[in-house]
């Protein structure tokens, strides 16, 4: 459905409270006076806590677990979970190879930090007494690093049958023959981005207990799929979903590494089934650093054909992600080869395509759909290619991205990878950024020349960030519709039920203001109820900037319901037909006088005599359901630019500056889009500048601390300043657009041109992520023997 029917039945609200207000979220009132419940707030009583024993090696064969007699009855090994199944994530992609993840170990050990044992106590620290006192006697093999190494004849197997260690690959066979002898311009780039670890402020964690009464598994997890996760237990589990109940509470940053079905909750929630008391996991950060949360590792190899002005004519790539030893649940490791392969090209218009994608099995932890999903390295790669043909051709970075972006009036788009773009206007948002960061001043102030010797540059990326998509990369649907729950109380009030967490995206504060211009009600009227299966409509998560589109449309459908309901209602209080009323600022107004949403409960729900017989049976109660029009996903376009300084001496980058243009539609709230978007960008520049997991040739993490794993903080993240472009999309209820993921897509595109900006008279260009000064340091060096590349 189109923009055009929705928008006419918002209603009049309280001033400066719908739709479009910076209203301050509601949340916060609680979180900033210490209320917010965590997992690690919950209390129960006779609560026990579990520590897993974890293998120390990457790639091995199990062949004994040594358990002290006297502890054998407080551990848990893989043959006391036989009657559970293993985690197994399956892609209807061609040629996917699906894996089996044992919750705890059966014979081979794929990953350092792997799940041996589950060991209980009264406390961690004895539950961890207790783990160390159990030994494991295994055969170390030969592990797989590299996953272009992993690919190589002779390479050591992470999977038997899996050829050269590939999960899938995905592909776009465009015919470059003809192109590639013709084209007048050819550059080539290899890059690479490193692995990442995820680190959200609250670890993983998951409370399970059986509830006698009901026969019930009740698990309370720090986790952004509810229902999926329930899926996914009854699965591995065996007993029927009506027997699962999940309750996410407040959750303290999900980023995707909450949106996963683990080991430890399904150990734990058998173990609960079977001992008679609650048991908890809370995951520390060197189990979080070292086994579960690794993301963003990708290779690139490409080639740009473009004619003397920098026009592309054709575009192909190699690519290969590392996706580690196992399919996570439920996303599986084709989610990131797919994304880069349709997402490459960007907001561009390419006219051909060619790019092969490889998932590549490595024995390191599994690889998840970190916020962003692929297209941080994208962007990145995408974005350094396109400086290095206005390099090559003499023009500005600017000239070339106008030359090839999608115009405005070639929207609605179908890109060469099959993208369909819905709106937007990407040249206008690239000019706002750098109308910003004024890069006429940015250039005179390169020429002058630092006192300190430090050099400047600029730079910029640009990307389309695909929102709120209902199918998977292959064509299969991944979700039908989102559906919300809204009642009246019989005081008056609006209660919203939706089964979509909240990661701090804000959902309690925007979905009341989605109520308020559908229903007139003013927000803090409105109490919007999530994370619980047992009370919401089914939903397949928070994740893919979806929120606002798939919920706030599921909300704004149940309350203009609602709202024609509570029109009849009030018609019969004030004797007079539905038509001859109007509602607004929660009341139901006639020429004869008006009633409040109050009064209209009351009658309801308390004097119903006061209503005729016929009045609608539905009540003041509504389920509806909502889907976009367009389930190929809702295109949010983004520019971002900065200017950095680089220190020769240290390889130091300070940013300096940084603008970020933003096109998410219809703003609900432009104070949230405005925390969404510098929070993401803190995000990339940790992507950019500092974060790195590396690991050993035997597959050993080598950052198992933050002091080893760098994160930005306040001092390295600057005042990101955030200009907003409004262009409705036709395809969502009221022109909304997906936004949460936006500001960590940009972050490395930019700040590696501006580096390279600043270094390119030096002779060198930086390739690989993240930009530590030991890298720029090496590249300044190698760049003064002659051998740059």
């Amino acid at each position: 459905m189109g923009i055009g029917s929705e928008v006419s039945k918002v209603r009049d609200v309280p001033q400066g409270r719908g739709i479009g207000a910076r209203l301050a979220r509601k949340e916060d009132e609680r979180f900033l006076h210490g209320r917010g419940r965590y997992i690690a707030d919950l209390r129960f009583a006779n609560l026990r806590e579990v520590a897993f024993v974890r293998s120390p090696v990457a790639h091995a064969r199990l062949t004994r677990v040594h358990v002290p007699d006297h502890l054998r009855a407080s551990v848990f090994l893989a043959s006391d979970l036989s009657d559970v199944s293993p985690i197994r994530a399956v892609s209807p992609l061609p040629g996917f190879f699906p894996t089996e993840q044992p919750p705890l170990v059966v014979d081979r050990i794929r990953q350092a930090g792997e799940l041996v044992a589950m060991c209980v106590a009264d406390t961690r620290a004895e539950a961890e007494d207790i783990a160390a006192r159990v030994r494991l006697d295994y055969e170390e093999l030969p592990a797989v690093v590299d996953m272009l190494e992993a690919q190589q004849p002779g390479a050591a197997q992470v999977h038997d049958g899996m050829a050269n260690n590939v999960y899938v690959r995905v592909a776009f066979e465009g015919d470059m023959a003809d192109i590639a002898a013709n084209a007048p311009v050819r550059v080539r780039r290899q890059v690479r981005t490193s692995r990442q670890v995820m680190s959200p402020i609250e670890c993983r964690g998951f409370v399970a207990e059986w509830d006698t009464r009901t026969s019930q598994l009740v698990l309370h997890g720090a986790t952004q799929f509810p229902h999926v996760v329930r899926n996914g237990l009854a699965r591995v589990l065996g007993i029927p979903e009506l027997q699962i109940r999940v309750i996410s509470p407040d959750v303290g940053g999900g980023f995707g590494y909450k949106a996963i079905l683990g080991a430890e909750e399904v150990c734990l929630s058998w173990l609960a089934m079977r001992c008679g008391h609650p048991v908890r996991w809370l995951e520390d950060r060197r189990e979080q650093l070292v086994a579960n949360a690794n993301c963003r590792e990708h290779a690139y190899d490409m080639t740009a054909y473009a004619d003397a002005q920098g026009r592309l004519v054709g575009f192909e790539a190699e690519c290969a992600v590392d996706t580690g030893a196992y399919s996570a649940y439920p996303f599986t490791s084709a989610i990131e080869a797919s994304q880069v392969s349709a997402i490459l090209p960007g907001p561009y218009d390419i006219p051909a395509y060619r790019c092969s994608t490889a998932a590549i099995a490595t024995n390191k932890c599994p690889n998840l759909p970190y916020r962003g999903v692929a297209r941080p390295g994208c962007c990145f790669a995408m974005e350094v290619m396109i400086d290095a043909v206005a390099r090559t051709v003499g023009r500005t970075p600017e000239a070339v991205r106008y030359a090839n972006l999608v115009r405005p009036e070639q929207m609605p788009y179908d890109n060469a990878s099959d993208k369909h773009f819905d709106s937007g206007d990407y040249p206008a948002l690239l000019r706002m950024a750098l109308e910003a960061i004024d890069v006429e001043a940015v250039r005179a102030r390169q020429a002058a020349g630092e006192p300190d010797g430090r050099r400047i540059g600029i730079g910029m990326a640009i990307f389309s960030e695909q929102t709120a998509h209902g199918m998977t990369a292959d064509g299969t649907r991944r979700t039908l519709y989102e559906q919300a729950f809204a009642r009246i109380t019989p005081d008056g009030r609006l209660e919203v039920r939706v089964g979509i967490q909240t990661i701090g995206q804000g959902l309690e504060t925007t979905l009341a203001q989605v109520a308020c211009s559908y229903l007139g009600i003013d927000p803090d009227r409105v109490q919007v109820k999530l994370g619980d299966t047992e009370l919401s409509p089914y939903s397949s998560g928070a994740w893919g900037s979806r929120g606002m589109v798939w919920v706030g449309g599921a909300v704004a459908a149940a309350c203009d319901d609602l709202a024609s309901r509570v029109m009849a209602f009030g018609a019969a209080l004030l004797q007079t037909t539905p038509d001859q009323v109007t509602l607004a600022e929660g009341r139901v107004a006639s020429a004869a006088g008006s009633v409040s949403l109050e009064d209209i409960a009351r009658a309801y729900y308390l004097a119903p005599a006061d209503l005729p017989p016929d009045i609608d049976h539905h009540g003041l109660e509504v389920t509806a359901g909502h889907a976009p029009a367009c389930l190929t996903g809702i295109h949010t376009g983004s520019a971002h630019a900065c200017v950095v300084a680089v220190d020769p001496q240290t390889g130091q980058v300070e940013i300096l500056d940084y603008v970020v243009s933003e096109d998410a539609g219809v703003v609900v709230n432009p104070m949230v889009v405005d925390g969404q978007i510098i929070g993401g960008t803190a995000q990339g520049i940790g992507t950019a500048l500092f974060e790195e997991m590396p690991f050993s040739p035997e597959g050993q993490p080598l950052a198992t601390t933050l002091a080893d794993y760098l994160l930005p903080g306040s001092a390295e993240v600057p005042n990101v300043r955030v200009l907003h472009m409004e262009t409705p999309s036709p395809y969502t209820s009221f022109g909304q657009k997906g936004v949460g993921e936006g500001g960590a897509i940009g972050p490395g595109g930019a700040i590696a041109n501006a580096v390279n900006d600043a270094l390119a008279p030096l002779g060198v260009e930086m390739l690989k992520l993240p930009m530590t000064p030991r890298r720029i340091v090496e590249a300044l060096a190698a760049a003064r023997r002659g051998d740059a590349r």
